[in-house]
């Protein structure tokens, strides 16, 4: 391991930005596929890395969904949420705030209960097991109507003591957070945080719908905000976190080459912004993979480095006592250094 390697493992570490059924490798892919008898696309673990090259996002989307049909048991997405956790831990991440996306698999008639409960149960262990707090966040997809999402938040009201928030994810273009503006109201009075993708291949606008018309606290992304001044003042001046994937950024060509992200920029002109996998077994790489790939390529130093994993504490949604805590914890790593 290389000596930025081991600094950024070492580093205390937050993770905001998580698809749990991005996470699902693929071997686990094979293993669910064989333990609930699932037929899948693919004869092999290489033939399914092979098929992870995508264009675009929708690429990327289409083998995602397929991936998902394996996971049916609470079980299954038990396992799934305790592997993220373990590989984490790995990382030095002390925290998560997680995405899971229920419509994913209640259309596929998986009860709603099943999801939350595995994925609920493996984070309540992985505090005992890793050491890890976490939050859950449940995602609606947006290339579905917004009667969809309603009919996801009322299913998820007994559970609402398990999650933390709602986000909105999937398909970006053609489908703008307007849309889901009534949705995310009631979400806000259900006392849920706000989260959601915009700007990663929607432009600015979408970004100010996110912030004007869902009020979200946290925005997903934003990467495409960097080409509106004005915006950008404002998400500085708001204190607004964007949770930036830059693997992901790459392997979707939202940027041609990582000397290309606008992540140092955005620490630059003031911007809250912090690093995390988005998918990661899509990816090509969790946390660290994250964190290297960006310093390699933006030639990023440990002021910068660190920068980050205050950002990814003081973006989350922890109490003020516990954000504190995380960061007294990168203090004292820096100073025995």
């Amino acid at each position: 391991m290389s000596e930025l390697a081991a600094f950024i493992r070492g580093l205390p570490k937050a993770e905001l930005h998580l698809h749990l059924e991005g996470s699902l490798e693929p071997h686990q892919m094979f293993e669910l596929a064989q333990r609930n008898n699932v037929d899948i696309p693919f004869e092999s673990v290489e033939e399914v890395r092979a098929a992870y090259q995508f264009n675009n996002l929708q690429d990327f989307l289409d083998i995602y969904y397929q991936g998902a049909n394996v996971l049916l048991t609470e079980q299954d997405f038990y396992d799934m949420t305790d592997a993220y956790l373990m590989r984490v831990a790995e990382d030095g991440v002390r925290h998560v705030e997680v995405f899971f996306d229920p419509q994913t698999h209640t259309d596929r008639g998986v009860e709603f209960s099943t999801v939350v409960g595995g994925i609920a149960t493996a984070l309540k262990d992985g505090r005992q097991r890793y050491d890890i707090s976490s939050g859950l966040i449940m995602c609606f997809l947006r290339h579905l109507s917004e009667e969809a999402a309603f009919e996801t938040l009322k299913q998820a009201e007994p559970y609402l003591e398990k999650m933390i928030g709602v986000g909105l994810d999937s398909s970006e273009l053609g489908h703008p957070p307007s849309k889901f503006a009534r949705v995310f109201e009631k979400a806000k009075d259900m006392g849920l945080n706000l989260v959601a993708h915009a700007g990663e291949e929607g432009p600015p606008s979408y970004v100010y719908e996110a912030l004007d018309v869902l009020k979200i606290d946290r925005v997903d992304h934003g990467n495409r905000a960097m080409e509106d001044e004005e915006l950008v003042r404002r998400l500085v001046d708001q204190g607004m976190t964007l949770t930036v994937c830059p693997l992901s950024n790459l392997k979707l060509c939202v940027v041609d080459q990582l000397t290309d992200h606008p992540l140092k920029e955005m620490l630059r002109r003031g911007l809250r912004a912090t690093v995390n996998s988005d998918d990661p077994a899509y990816f090509g790489g969790y946390v660290v993979d994250n964190y290297l790939a960006v310093a390699e390529a933006l030639a990023l130093d440990r002021d910068h480095l660190a920068q980050l994993a205050r950002n990814s504490f003081t973006g989350s949604f922890l109490p003020t006592s516990d954000q504190e805590k995380h960061l007294r914890e990168i203090e004292q790593y820096l100073s025995g250094l």
